[in-house]
């Protein structure tokens, strides 16, 4: 199964924090699953660790290359990609999102056909089938 991982899961799996759920670290782990890290990870990473480098310790140069040395395939950000953002639906009753970063890695992974890893409570608003929350 190919498997798009937010970018928390991401550095969680690369740093082997025990925040990363086992639900999630079974799914990295399985050798019968493809994962993939978004580039849009890498450009929210820089931005905020550009911001506040404090709060943000990982910068994006990093995280990039732990993701390789993982073995997680880089996914880059289409233009079909930006198109499906028009396929997204977002309940207006649902908790307020204005992650462009998220809405972007769904995208990619409904585009692809993938499934989208991610500990954001927000993320199963969308109610797409591909979501896998842990």
């Amino acid at each position: 199964m190919k498997i798009l991982i937010d970018t928390h899961i991401a550095i969680w799996a690369v740093a082997d924090d025990p925040k990363l759920p086992k639900m999630a670290k079974d799914i990295l782990i399985d050798e019968g699953n493809e994962i993939y890290y978004s580039t849009a990870s890498i450009w929210e990473i820089i931005i905020k660790h550009m911001a506040h480098p404090d709060k943000v310790i990982i910068d994006g140069d990093t995280l990039a290359q732990s993701c390789e040395d993982t073995g997680f395939k880089v996914l880059p950000v289409l233009n079909r990609h930006t198109f499906a953002l028009k396929s997204l639906h977002y309940p207006d009753d649902a908790p307020r999102h204005n992650d462009p970063f998220d809405r972007i890695m769904i995208a990619q992974a409904k585009a692809e056909e993938m499934k989208f890893l991610t500990h954001d409570s927000l993320i199963p608003y969308y109610r797409e089938p591909f979501i896998i929350p842990v």
